[in-house]
């Protein structure tokens, strides 16, 4: 799975939600390069965002999964973002791990790719 999670009534947009759901999850510090994907299901819809992460540190978590033992145990696991490292791994959700694929295994840069926010496709 991916770091991520809703956004909360004191989150100024989506973006700031993914810095807040970046910092509980990894400690991490990261530089939002754009929407990458849209995921729409019945009832919900998920945006899927690429970032350069800058800094970050397993051991300084905060976010309320964390908290509460009963919710499980994480544990993270750096892959580097290729096709032969993803292609190891269980990603989450399915639709998402298509996407990054095809275009990883078509040798296509993934930050050459246009933010959807900005193409009028959706509204983001």
């Amino acid at each position: 799975m991916l770091p991520g999670g809703g956004v909360d009534p004191e989150d100024a947009s989506r973006e700031a939600a993914l810095e807040r759901e970046l910092r509980e999850e990894l400690a991490a510090q990261a530089d939002v390069h754009g929407l990458l994907h849209v995921m729409e299901r019945p009832g919900e819809r998920q945006y899927f965002y690429l970032a350069r992460v800058h800094r970050w540190s397993f051991a300084d978590r905060s976010g309320p999964e964390f908290a509460d033992s009963s919710r499980g145990h994480y544990e993270l696991q750096e892959v580097p973002l290729t096709a032969a490292a993803l292609s190891t791994i269980d990603l989450k959700p399915d639709q998402i791990s298509d996407v990054l694929l095809g275009h990883l295994r078509a040798e296509i840069d993934l930050f050459t790719l246009p933010d959807l926010r900005s193409t009028g496709v959706i509204n983001a």
